[in-house]
């Protein structure tokens, strides 16, 4: 049996995040050979991650980065199953390696960015913090002037806006608006046709159980619609820095034209299962 230093469990525990003794018994039984043990953990801690794929992590992160020029910038989510592990120093790390490499390769598909050693250090991560965790949505946006990113204080909400002109400062002041108030769409002719007649079917039920003629119905459905589109419309909207001019007004007195938004929140969309992680620790003490 090869001896096994406290300096090789050190160097092994510093280059995978294990625990000490699984380290050393991994060092044990690779002979030694600290090259040998990684690829063994490896194995055993994807095998590990896997088990924990199936748990829903809906808390987590969202985190930006632009360029300098402010020519391109992406936004993504990583996933944890609690508050407490999206605050860890290991978990953030890891959210920052994501960023970077997504960043540097301007890279949205989610697979492809971690098909490597990303993938390799979120499965490690799984198995030292002991909760799933998931890179779940990737954005990269390039604009024509500049782009500005927004992420709340909370890291729960970010928000990436693309401008035709115009400068950051400005940009980010359009995310910060989004991050507030969630716009459905960029300007009014963005909204789907679906989406506007299924309004104003609903307007016109309305409408028409006030027993008024038709020309007047037809008036206020069109109207109500109207409406809708500017409290919905991020171009229309009241500038939430300044309610007296418009998200319009602000671009348009600074040169520049919106080109997109992408506003990302931590878990939406996703089907929260209640985990009673007490019971998960009683559980494992009894075993």
């Amino acid at each position: 049996m090869a001896a096994v230093s406290a300096s090789m469990v050190k160097e092994l525990r510093e280059r995978t995040g294990l625990g000490m003794m699984e380290c050393k018994k991994a060092l044990v039984e690779a002979g030694g050979d600290i090259e040998v043990a990684i690829e063994d953990l490896r194995k055993s801690s994807g095998m590990k991650a896997a088990k924990k794929a199936g748990r829903t992590a809906a808390d987590g992160i969202v985190a930006a980065k632009v360029a300098e020029d402010g020519s391109y910038g992406v936004l993504v989510e990583v996933n944890s199953e609690t508050d407490f592990v999206a605050r860890d120093d290991n978990f953030l790390a890891f959210v920052n390696k994501v960023v970077d490499k997504a960043f540097e390769d301007k890279q949205g598909d989610v697979a492809a960015l971690m098909s490597g050693d990303l993938e390799s250090a979120r499965e490690a991560l799984v198995q030292k913090i002991g909760e799933n965790i998931s890179v779940r949505r990737i954005s990269v946006v390039e604009g024509e002037g500049a782009v500005g990113s927004y992420v709340h204080s909370n890291n729960r909400i970010g928000v990436l806006v693309a401008l035709k002109g115009g400068d950051v400062e400005v940009a980010r002041d359009v995310a910060m608006h989004v991050a507030a108030v969630n716009p459905l769409v960029a300007k009014p002719d963005d909204m789907s046709a679906e989406l506007i007649e299924k309004e104003r079917e609903i307007y016109t039920a309305q409408a028409q159980e006030s027993g008024k003629p038709p020309e007047i119905i037809e008036k206020m459905i069109d109207g109500r619609i109207r409406k809708y589109l500017a409290e919905n419309s991020l171009t229309e909207q009241a500038f939430v820095k300044d309610p007296d001019t418009t998200v319009g007004k602000l671009l348009k007195g600074a040169g520049a034209d919106i080109l997109g938004f992408v506003r990302l929140e931590v878990g939406e969309g996703i089907e929260k299962e209640e985990v009673d992680f007490a019971a998960e620790v009683a559980a494992q003490l009894k075993g």
